[in-house]
């Protein structure tokens, strides 16, 4: 296609239109090979649903060999519970040990968050990690409750069912909704759509986060401060509202304790993360608190009864809840709702969470199978009296420190926990709720990242924009609603980007056959009768008429330029298709019609290394050939070359 290869003088110089004696080589600009529709299909699906190739292990064994693989692949303990050994168990018990310490206050604490009995915490804590070290393939990853999946199912809850006016209501729309999370989770999974979390962007999460960070730590005043009369609201003036209107609850025997809990566990996180070979000392200080605040209150409990605790928590494995999944009713809508929107954010932090750890030891964690186990694992645990649960970044990276080597580490908390159910549930009757309080404010301190958002201010505005849309809707509308805006103005930047795409001017840098941006590279400059463009982004339906439009207005401020500086006449009007990943029928349309206006103008029209599928497409159209010979080149520096020897033949300026 184009041009056969032929060798011509260099016409252009980077100031002047004088000739230089560089000599210009200018190739075709070919098809692809062309391919069956079916064939095209084929491999645009493999491309979209399986980049992983997740078959390629498979080929050329023997049946025995897929059997094995096949297993491995289904369930990953298959994988490392073959070379498991002694050395490996003695890691895996030290780290699961050093996680169930930190696991079961914060499960007891995150049970409240969402409102639920502080036992469903635990009940959470056993089931799914035993689930999670079956299906899951990361050796890091601790799973569990966390507390932003807690937030956000109770403030969407408790807005239609109060948990304590309707107990049982609650805790069946909770399992019902945990149940729908892990379905998603799971059918995400299985028809490998993961790709659709991906538009709740770093931004949005930053900024969510952040947001749900404040309102939960807000929340935990009513147990630091002995509230009884609290607010169920979930946004930041009433709560604020709530803390100040109800002063005479305040207990100065509950605030004086709860924050010296605070300033010690908020002192243990802090050498932990000065020096991580110490994580041991972060790890074991909320369990080290609870003991110690229990004894304190059992103590005291005759002389005051201004610190409030937990009570009576039934001893005993996980009841079964199936026959509490909320299959039908007015409440149905509200709980498929709550399950898809804790679903999403529970999937996005255990994935990111596994991948991060994955990378520190260079393995991979593939993101479909883990959107099938948290899935599985939660469906399962729907079953089991428990809510969701995902992967913990805090659990996660004590385990990593611990010195984690597989997924048995889970296999060890789910054990501790068992124990914890089955005989020692009498001794949490006097822990007080000013400690629960105080390890939830503990562990969302971390989740408000300051300086990644500093960073996004940096570095893109926008982004910057979303994450305070984010942050700013969580905080004073919705839990949801906040995040809603965020991922709708995630939306609109793609959008915007999509319908108005980035346009360049491009010039010659001097002394090279290179052609970059004129605003960009000072040292680039204009080539004398030629307008060289480039277009950054795919041409659609979305954009056609805007690229058509602009194209023309660069047009239009050239030759004023032209004539404002007395400059010689414009020609050609050379497009850059290098970006243009693809085009469609609407696009090619746009081509044709702004050749047909440039035409009327006595403007050539060039198109430069259009990439393999717009060829074809181009080509198919019959626009090639509407073109001529001198109207497809492979590079800038060759249309340029070609043409001004071709004027210089003519004898034209």
């Amino acid at each position: 296609m184009g041009h056969g290869t032929n060798r011509v003088e260099d016409m252009t110089s980077p100031n002047t239109a004088t000739a230089r004696e560089t000599i210009v080589e200018i190739h075709s600009v070919c098809l692809p090979p062309k391919k069956t529709t079916f064939q095209k299909l084929k491999k645009r699906f493999a491309d979209v649903f399986f980049p992983d190739d997740p078959l390629e292990r498979f080929r050329n064994q023997t049946w025995r060999n897929k059997v094995i693989l096949g297993l491995q692949s289904l369930f990953p303990i298959f994988t490392w519970g073959s070379q498991y050994d002694l050395k490996l168990f003695r890691s895996d018990v030290i780290s699961g040990l050093t996680i169930a310490s930190l696991a079961i206050p914060q499960g007891i604490s995150y049970a409240k968050l969402a409102n639920l009995p502080p036992i469903v915490g635990l009940y959470s804590s056993f089931v799914p990690p035993l689930i999670y070290s079956v299906l899951g393939s990361s050796k890091h990853l601790a799973v569990g409750p966390v507390s932003i999946a807690s937030l956000v199912m109770g403030s969407m809850l408790s807005e239609s069912v109060s948990p304590t006016q309707d107990p049982v209501l609650y805790l069946k729309l909770a399992f019902t909704s945990t149940f729908f999370a892990g379905l998603f989770q799971a059918s995400l999974g299985l028809l490998r759509l993961g790709f659709l979390i991906d538009f709740l962007s770093k931004p949005t999460l930053v900024g969510f986060t952040a947001g749900a960070a404040v309102i939960v730590s807000l929340q935990q005043l009513k147990g630091l401060l002995g509230i009884v009369h609290f607010t169920g609201k979930m946004q930041f003036i009433p709560v604020m509202f709530s803390v100040f209107n109800h002063r005479s609850e305040w207990s100065w025997e509950t605030i004086v304790m709860g924050l010296g809990f605070l300033i010690i566990l908020l002192t243990t996180r802090h050498i932990s993360m000065r020096k991580p070979k110490l994580f041991w000392i972060s790890a074991a200080s909320p369990l080290a608190s609870v003991v110690i605040s229990t004894l304190l209150v059992f103590l005291i409990r005759n002389k005051t009864h201004a610190i409030s605790f937990i009570g009576h928590l039934p001893k005993g494995l996980n009841p079964p809840s199936s026959n509490m999944l909320y299959f039908s009713g007015t409440h149905l809508a509200l709980a498929i709702k709550t399950g898809i929107i804790t679903g999403v954010l529970s999937l996005t932090e255990g994935i990111a969470v596994g991948r991060t750890f994955a990378s520190l030891k260079n393995y991979q964690v593939n993101g479909n199978k883990e959107m099938m186990a948290i899935g599985f694992m939660n469906m399962v645990g729907s079953c089991t009296s428990c809510y969701v649960t995902t992967g913990s970044f805090s659990r996660s990276a004590v385990n990593y420190n611990a010195g984690a080597k597989t997924a048995a580490s889970n296999i060890v908390l789910a054990s501790t926990v068992l124990v914890t159910l089955l005989f020692l549930m009498p001794l949490f009757y006097y822990t007080p709720n000013l400690i629960l309080a105080a390890i939830i404010l503990t562990a969302v301190i971390g989740l408000i990242d300051y300086q990644a958002a500093y960073k996004l201010y940096k570095v893109d505005k926008f982004d910057f924009f979303t994450c305070m849309c984010a942050f700013f809707g969580v905080l004073l509308v919705s839990v949801p609603l906040g995040l809603a805006i965020a991922v709708v103005v995630s939306v609109i930047k793609i959008l915007l980007h999509v319908t108005r795409p980035n346009t360049l001017e491009f010039g010659n840098i001097q002394g090279t056959q290179i052609y970059q941006s004129l605003k960009r590279y000072r040292e680039a400059s204009r080539i004398h009768g030629f307008l060289i463009l480039a277009v950054e982004s795919p041409i659609y339906f979305a954009n056609s008429t805007y690229l058509q439009e602009r194209i023309l207005r660069w047009t239009r401020e050239e030759e004023t330029r032209i004539k404002e500086n007395n400059g010689s006449t414009l020609k050609c009007i050379v497009l850059d298709m290098t970006a243009v990943s693809s085009i469609d029928t609407s696009g090619i349309e746009a081509v044709f019609e702004l050749r047909r206006r440039l035409e009327k103008q006595s403007l050539q029209l060039v198109l430069v290394n259009p990439v393999g599928s717009v060829m074809e497409k181009l080509h198919k159209s019959k626009i090639i050939e509407s073109l001529g010979l001198s109207g497809l080149y492979l590079t800038v520096a060759e249309a340029v070359a070609d043409l001004s020897s071709t004027w210089k033949a003519h004898g034209q300026p």
